[in-house]
């Protein structure tokens, strides 16, 4: 008796498309929670920020209570000059408001005053930077998962905002380099530079 080979199992909805992004679900699509856009935001960037920090070789510390600085970085190397440990802080910010793969040498975001005067105090002796993630506007297409792949969508950017004037009555609007993005590269040289007494 002759054996057919299965058909490999495809996803709900055919499989991927070209452009990486999921297929549609058929005609029922997932229950997602009622938790806030918002905060779902929050938690896929803290996920993205974990997946760096690991790649990076860095450990995490999340300050308790939080005092406008959303998480601790520290990265342990022999050719650090200042400290066989070094440690940035990071705050956190996501918007769907910006398109994917923004034009330019920058693009704009907006800050609290407070936060942003947190961010360019100095001199200081904890260096810190702010990461800014862009993300769709649909909850269905932040993630996909394939059997050689995690994507998380669209992407972070990092800036160093240290002396950025305050200009607006209660927000200021910043510039963040569309070259900075932030992955376990760009983390690693950050922290080479900061072990050499440098700035991030």
């Amino acid at each position: 008796m002759a054996l057919t080979r299965p058909e490999p199992a495809v996803p709900a909805g055919g499989p991927p498309r070209a452009d990486g992004r999921r297929p549609p679900h058929g005609p029922t699509p997932p229950r997602r929670g009622t938790l806030a856009t918002t905060a779902c935001m929050e938690t896929l960037q803290i996920g993205h920020l974990h997946a760096v920090a690991a790649a990076a070789g860095c450990s995490l510390a999340q300050p308790f209570p939080d005092h406008g600085i959303d998480w601790h970085v520290s990265h342990t190397a022999p050719g650090h000059t200042t400290d066989d440990e070094v440690t940035i802080k990071v705050q956190l910010k996501a918007t769907y408001q910006v398109p994917p793969r923004p034009p330019g040498a920058t693009f704009p975001f907006t800050l609290d005053n407070e936060h942003l005067a947190k961010l360019a105090r100095t001199p200081v002796a904890v260096h810190r930077i702010l990461v800014v993630m862009l993300v769709p506007r649909a909850r269905d297409d932040w993630v996909h998962a394939g059997p050689d792949r995690l994507a998380v969508r669209h992407c972070c950017y990092w800036a160093n905002l240290a002396g950025h004037p305050v200009t607006g009555r209660h927000r200021t609007t910043v510039r963040i380099p569309t070259a900075h993005v932030f992955d376990d590269h760009a983390l690693c040289e950050i922290m080479t530079r900061v072990g050499a007494g440098g700035r991030p």
